[in-house]
């Protein structure tokens, strides 16, 4: 399934983020142990300068990219909320129908919500992707299609103000949902995230080469962290592939399904 190679991938690409920071480190100290070895302390003459830049760069871009994730991450949820919230009311607003019209309108409703579920928690394969899937895009032609005629009639004209504007809504999150999709960071902002990652590790393991042997735990420490930091950010990029998922908040729109019946 999808979500299980996203999570495998995601793994992967924090393990390679974690060796290459490793093999940095250890490249940086021995390269720096050449140099002192060959010029002494003066060697490390203006380092700290260099470090500090650097290193403010990395945690400003660290900091920039998981702030954005997380807040786009938080953003998907409102949507979802949002879209339980209109479903809800737009349910209501049936009522203001005639008896005999109703029916046909709370059935296409509930087949609109089933295609719409089976698009967030039972297709993992396709959640991430930009078009609806055909049986959603067909439940919708077919709700608005029997709202609208409905309300044409004589006796849906006092519904035709209020539901079809609540219908509107409620597509409208929809697809607000499914455009955000499309919100990532840009390749440039990875990319450069990468090689300030990267730089850093080269410039903490020069840093290290003046001690007489490896500090493991500030090794391990640094790289297991950023690798872990950039994990998280790829699972939040991504809500409904990974193990940082938005299904918890597709419970509001189960709870309303279920009050359909």
């Amino acid at each position: 399934m999808l979500h299980i190679r996203f999570a495998l991938l995601s793994t992967f690409i924090a393990l390679v983020l974690f060796v290459a920071m490793l093999f940095l480190i250890e490249l940086g100290r021995r390269w720096g142990q050449r140099q002192i070895a060959r010029g002494g302390d003066a060697a490390r003459t203006g380092v700290g300068v260099v470090d500090g830049s650097v290193y403010s760069l990395f945690a400003l871009l660290m900091g920039f990219t998981f702030a954005s994730a997380a807040g786009r991450f938080d953003h998907r949820r409102e949507i979802i909320a949002d879209e339980a919230n209109a479903a809800g009311t737009a349910w209501q607003r049936v009522d203001m129908l005639a008896t005999d019209q109703q029916g046909p309108i709370r059935d296409g409703f509930r087949q609109y919500l089933d295609a719409l579920l089976a698009w967030y928690t039972e297709a993992p394969g396709s959640v991430e992707t930009i078009h609806e899937p055909p049986a959603l895009t067909k439940a919708q032609g077919e709700l608005w299609s029997k709202s609208v005629a409905v309300c044409l009639t004589l006796n849906g004209e006092k519904a035709r103000m209020l539901l079809l504007p609540a219908l509107n809504e409620m597509f409208g999150h929809v697809e607000r949902e499914r455009m955000a999709r499309r919100m990532h960071l840009p390749t440039l902002i990875w990319t450069m995230l990468g090689i300030t990652a990267l730089a850093s590790a080269l410039f903490a393991g020069y840093g290290l080469a003046g001690g007489a042997s490896r500090n493991w735990i500030y090794i391990v420490g640094i790289a297991a962290s950023v690798s872990v930091a950039a994990y998280v950010i790829i699972e939040l990029e991504y809500p409904r592939l990974g193990l940082f998922r938005v299904n918890a908040i597709d419970q509001a729109l189960v709870e309303l399904r279920a009050t359909m019946e």
